[in-house]
């Protein structure tokens, strides 16, 4: 059977630092089924939202919990449904804390990237802006494009009423790599005005998982990671937080 290999990591904008506030972003994945089947989440608090941060860490811990105890009883990837239902609880555990701090759900408001892919194929489920980006045959492609909302710097939240605006896209064919990334690497990554991703930023980004030894997370490329997303020349392109995550099934 296939396994996956991955680095995954998150640092604070500069922005952030020069405010003092901490990293709004929060990024978790794991594997299932002997390996064979990754999950993985990034999700990336509002600037706008107070508890942005909080935000984020419930939906990715909430996703990530509620697929997981469905897989066993399933050989299948997740359905809609099962894929609407960890959303539902993700939003009931930010009600209930935002209750509990006399507030509002809207004050945890966060985006999410969730791909779940095995050998028989993939779903990505987005909600805002960030991406997922995956190499099929040698190419790579971005199935769903960053969303945003009406106005100039706003998209969608997971804590939107009445509903959040999840997409869900499906892909028959396997992909052998999946890059999840939060909206402050976009500009790096992607071309807008072509709306395809940048070609040599994933295949260089995802030749180290390649030729990694390590089954499930690499610890050390994650931290090469964290030291790259760090880097002058990143921070030069971009002042927000930055989660990203690398995946390679072999």
């Amino acid at each position: 059977m296939a396994e996956w290999t991955w680095a995954s990591a998150r640092r604070r904008g500069t922005s952030h630092i020069k405010s003092g506030t901490p990293c709004q972003d929060a990024v978790l994945s794991a594997t299932v089924r002997d390996g064979g089947r990754l999950l993985g989440i990034v999700s990336d608090g509002a600037g706008s939202a107070a508890h942005g941060g909080p935000g984020a860490f419930i939906t990715t811990r909430t996703m990530v919990e509620v697929l997981l105890a469905q897989t066993p009883s399933s050989v299948d990837l997740p359905t809609d449904d099962d894929i609407w239902s960890g959303l539902d609880a993700a939003r009931d555990r930010i009600g209930l804390a935002a209750a509990s701090r006399g507030l509002s759900p809207r004050d945890f408001a966060a985006t999410m990237v969730l791909a779940i892919a095995d050998s028989d194929g993939a779903v990505l489920a987005l909600v805002g802006d960030g991406a997922a980006a995956v190499r099929t045959d040698g190419v790579w492609s971005v199935p769903s494009w960053p969303e945003n909302g009406e106005y100039a710097s706003t998209t969608y939240f997971v804590t939107d009423e009445p509903q959040a605006r999840m997409r869900i896209v499906r892909l028959q064919k396997a992909p052998d790599a999946i890059v999840l990334m939060s909206d402050g690497l976009e500009r790096l990554a992607l071309d807008f005005a072509a709306q395809t991703p940048h070609h040599p930023f994933f295949e260089t980004m995802v030749k180290p998982v390649e030729t990694s030894v390590t089954v499930g997370r690499d610890q050390r490329l994650s931290q090469t990671l964290a030291n790259y997303l760090g880097r002058d020349a990143v921070n030069a392109r971009t002042d927000d937080d930055k989660s990203l995550l690398i995946a390679v099934r072999r």
